[in-house]
This record gives structure tokens, sequence and C-alpha cells, in this order.
């Protein structure tokens, strides 16, 4: 069984910083690491490998050469290997481009019975990639699983989390699966791992090499245009509350009800 993790290479949202207008966020210079939520597939994958004979498990990734190191994660992590799209037209792309350039990689690849991805990604978070992906390759697809488990040799069963209710459902492997944070807590790689990782194999494409045009992922192909990517104003009024504590708990319950917020 040949398994492969869509990865995303974001920007280290723990260090991110600001400039005087408290909104615009400055991205040079910080460091790359992989989306958490895609840890969770990834996790995921180890663990049908750990449980079941002969499961292969592959990361990919798309982006820039600073992808090399990054996904040596995924690899410390349990992946058998790596396979890259790495091409400076990538940067220009939007989700469509890069649905675009994971379905061509997966093709690539070749015999791919399970892609598992998150839910959606640290930076965007539009959720759009595992419906676009399974669309190209022509695969069923699961959305929201927080639990999954293999129902056969060719069959999938998992449960989706529908905010309200849970549901069950099955179906036939080949299969795109995207995972919610509830699904599991992925690991930390011990040392050995990642001494280990950068010695397991990694494959590299570029966009020709997938028998893709740069045109159709960027340029006029871009379907999405951002306009920009600001946080939101806030109005901090930082009012103190003094007195005993019943005091203070009046005076914010009157607080709230004169900003709206109560009733």
């Amino acid at each position: 069984m040949k398994i492969v993790v869509c990865m995303k290479q974001v920007v280290d949202l723990a260090q991110l910083r600001f400039k005087s207008d408290g909104r615009t966020p400055v991205l040079e210079g910080l460091p790359m690491i992989l989306s958490a939520f895609e840890k969770h597939a990834l996790e995921e994958a180890v663990r049908i490998k750990e449980a079941q004979a002969d499961v292969h498990v592959i990361a990919l990734s798309a982006g820039s050469t600073k992808l090399k190191e990054t996904i040596k994660e995924a690899l410390a992590i349990g992946a058998d290997e790596a396979a890259l799209v790495i091409d400076p037209a990538i940067k220009d792309t939007d989700v469509s481009g890069s649905s675009r350039l994971l379905a061509g990689a997966i093709e690539a690849i070749g015999e791919v019975d399970l892609v598992l991805t998150g839910e959606g990604s640290d930076d965007e978070y539009s959720g759009q990639i595992p419906s676009r992906v399974a669309a190209r390759l022509g695969w069923p697809q699961i959305t929201t699983v927080r639990e999954l488990a293999l129902a056969g040799e060719k069959r999938l069963r998992a449960v989706r989390d529908m905010e309200n209710s849970l549901e069950v459902v099955e179906c036939d492997l080949p299969a795109v699966v995207s995972v919610t944070s509830e699904l599991n807590t992925p690991r930390l790689p011990p040392l050995t791992a990642i001494l280990k990782a950068g010695r397991k194999p990694t494959q590299e494409w570029t966009l020709t090499e997938l028998g893709i045009n740069a045109d159709e992922i960027g340029g006029k192909a871009i379907q999405i245009e951002v306009l920009s990517n600001l946080a939101p104003e806030q109005e901090r009024k930082n009012e103190m509350l003094e007195g005993t504590l019943e005091e203070q708990i009046d005076a914010l319950l009157r607080a709230l009800e004169h900003e709206g917020v109560l009733a």
C-alpha cells in the first residue's frame, strides 16, 4: 500500500511580527516549517504503516529549495521518502495551481492508494486543496475525518466531524482524505530519527518534468487575487477593575452590557 501525505511549507507563525501599524505582518527572514495540520495526516499514515505490512509513506510538498531542509522533519517522523516539486514559478500560484501540481506529482509517483492531507493549512486555511486534488485525480474524497481505519485491502472507513454530529462513511481506494486535529497527537521524532532523516531517499521534480507549464499555475491562470493580508483592527481600552472579587465581577458585567456583549 502506498500512502502520499501532502505537506505544506509555511512560515513559523510563532515568530511572526508586525510593522508599527500593528496590522501588517513582516514575513521576510522568518524560518520555514511544516504546517501543523498536515502533521496529523502524516502521523496517521505512519500509524497505518506500523499496523499494516507493506505500507510505504511518501511526504509530498511543493515550494522553494528550502523544502530540502524542511521536509526532513516529515522523514524523521516516519515517512519513508520525500517527493518535492521545486520551481520558482510556484511562489506565484494559488490553490488551483497548487492542486494542479500536487495531482501531477501524485500521478508521477504512480500506484498511490491513499492521499492524506490536513483539513487546512496554518497560513491560509482555505480547505480547498483536498477537494481540488480529488477532483483532478477523479478519486472519491472524505473530508474532516477524525477517525480512520482500513476496512479491507482496498476499502476505507472514516468518521467525519459534522460539527453537530458524527458521520460514518466508507469508500473504495484510491481516495483523498483530509483529517482534523482530533484524529491523533503527532509524535515528536527522537534524535536518532532526525539524524537518519537526511539519508532517506528524496525525489525532486520541476514543473517541466511533471509536464506542467508555468502558465497553467500562474499569471492569467490564477483564480484568486489577494488584495491585502492584514490583522483585524482592534481597539483596546485596558480598563482596570478594582475592589473585591464580587465588585470586580459586577463591574465587568456592567462593562460588557455597556459594550453590547451581554443583553
